[in-house]
């Protein structure tokens, strides 16, 4: 991530760098694990030639709202995030 051209793509976006110091890994397992279970949920088990930008985008949100709001979770009491929640009172 500090390769020229990519820090002059982010400093043209107006975005900040977040970075962890070098050799802290727990930093990034969080976004590692999310990724490599969107990859082996969603992404390796199609094929995705043929489709366009629009259709992986749209597959793409898609999958992220499925996550984030009805996959089953055995650490929530077998609960949707989004039923837990609600258990716990914090959602509507």
């Amino acid at each position: 991530y500090s390769w020229p051209g990519w820090l002059q793509r982010v400093k043209a976006a107006g975005l900040i760098r977040s970075m962890s110091r070098k050799g802290c890994s727990p930093d990034n397992a969080a976004c590692e694990g999310f990724f490599g279970r969107l990859k082996n949920e969603m992404y390796y088990c199609r094929n995705w030639a043929g489709t366009t930008v629009e259709g992986f985008t749209h597959e793409l949100n898609s999958y992220i709202q499925w996550y984030n709001e009805r996959r089953i979770k055995l650490s929530l009491r077998a609960m949707s995030p989004v039923e837990y929640r609600r258990h716990l009172g914090i959602a509507t």
